[in-house]
């Protein structure tokens, strides 16, 4: 069996920049990242280096109360940590999709695992994911599969859909990677959330703008996030982070061309100073947002 997008999927997704699908995995999958999420973590927990592998909300060492013991903010490369997440990277049901919109030869560009813990989940700022990472063409998007239920509540995804056919500037007046959007996006978009059960993916534009608010519900809401590439799209060289990057770069299906190919809107290449997480990039001295009518 194969489960590749309908023309009618495909044509929403280069319309909107993204794509929702609903049950792209079973209560088994979910049971299974489940406990890898379980099992890579008390692993991570153990070692001394667990900087590399997790990383924590921001938050006093606890002092009795579990509402400020730090949390879990994010499995660093889950892809490398445990063989169900590779197990889904691989996966016909997500790879086959992915292949409808990016071709048969691919590649993993990155994996990671956002947790969203209740009532203390980091909000992210509006951003472009390829704003992080260029490359010589556009053919980048990520497969963002929701491990528990997403609600507005618990700070399910949103997207400015539409708005995908060019890079938007990062930095700030002086010059710094913000890590999140910096100019006025006119005109002004309307955001649009996708909230979705439990085992849906989404498919993203590496270019389509899109941020989460905090989780402020009771509930968990972790996302296992996979980004591909097409084997055509190479990263643009801009310092160690690109180098850093492609170590964790791995073959999925075909195989890389040996020609690059060089299309799409003109990338703006990121001023990055080391290799801090998104959160904690968007966490420094913010610039302008992007000026939305709501952010719900």
């Amino acid at each position: 069996m194969t489960w590749p997008l309908t023309e009618d999927e495909v044509a929403r997704y280069q319309c909107d920049g993204c794509l929702v699908v609903e049950a792209a995995l079973g209560a088994e999958d979910l049971a299974e990242l489940d406990e890898a999420i379980r099992q890579a973590t008390e692993t991570a927990l153990g070692r001394e280096d667990r900087a590399r592998m997790i990383e924590m909300e921001p938050g006093p060492e606890g002092n009795g109360a579990a509402e400020d013991r730090p949390r879990l903010r994010r499995i660093i490369d889950p892809y490398e940590r445990h063989e169900a997440f590779r197990a889904v990277a691989h996966d016909p049901r997500i790879v086959d999709r992915v292949e409808s919109l990016l071709g048969s030869d691919l590649d993993l560009q990155h994996s990671k695992l956002n947790m969203k813990p209740a009532r203390v989940g980091s909000p992210v700022h509006w951003h472009q994911d390829l704003a992080y990472y260029p490359h010589t063409n556009e053919g980048v998007l990520a497969v963002l599969i929701y491990i528990d239920d997403a609600t507005e509540a618990n700070g399910c995804l949103q997207v400015l859909p539409g708005r995908h056919h060019r890079y938007f500037d990062h930095h700030r007046p002086e010059g710094a990677f913000a890590g999140r959007i910096t100019e006025a996006i006119d005109p002004e978009p309307e955001p649009r959330t996708l909230p979705a059960p439990a085992g849906s993916a989404i498919f993203l534009h590496g270019l389509t703008p899109h941020s989460s608010l905090p989780n402020r519900s009771s509930a968990d809401r972790r996302t296992l996030i996979l980004a591909y590439r097409a084997g055509d799209a190479y990263p643009l060289y801009y310092g160690r982070v690109t180098v850093e990057d492609e170590a964790v770069h791995r073959p999925v299906r075909g195989r890389r061309a040996r020609h690059a190919r060089f299309g799409g809107p003109a990338p703006i290449v990121p001023e990055i100073d080391g290799t801090s997480s998104l959160y904690e990039i968007q966490a420094g001295r913010p610039g302008a947002p992007p000026r939305p009518r709501s952010h719900r």
